[in-house]
């Protein structure tokens, strides 16, 4: 059972980005300038490029790059495995980052206390 119908979201957000494009042309130039210069050099290679781009999909929790890079993603050979061994990387940086920013809220708190 599917939670999305990401094919059917893929497709409404080509059609609005569309509609973007068109309202703001410059603002779709520069973001295509952004994905060219990140695929210049090539030393990634598109699967590696599309892997780490689930990873941070999910750790800013956008659902567009989620459908738009898990297809790019399958279009390029990425397995399944591959995917989760990404997806485990952005679930540990997310734990990391909390961790590193419960030390700000301990030294928020002791800086509020002392006052």
């Amino acid at each position: 059972m599917a939670m999305i119908e990401w094919n059917t979201y893929r497709q409404q957000l080509t059609v609005r980005i569309g509609e973007i494009a068109k309202l703001s042309p410059d603002t779709i130039r520069g973001y295509q300038a952004l994905t060219a210069a990140g695929q210049k050099a090539n030393l990634l290679g598109p699967k590696i490029r599309e892997l780490i781009s689930l990873a941070v999909a999910v750790t800013v929790r956008c659902d567009g790059c989620i459908t738009v890079h898990a297809e790019a993603a399958a279009r390029h050979g990425a397995s399944r495995e591959e995917i989760a061994e990404a997806l485990g990387v952005a679930t540990a940086v997310n734990a990391g980052a909390a961790l590193v920013y419960s030390t700000r809220v301990l030294d928020a708190y002791e800086q509020v206390t002392a006052a």
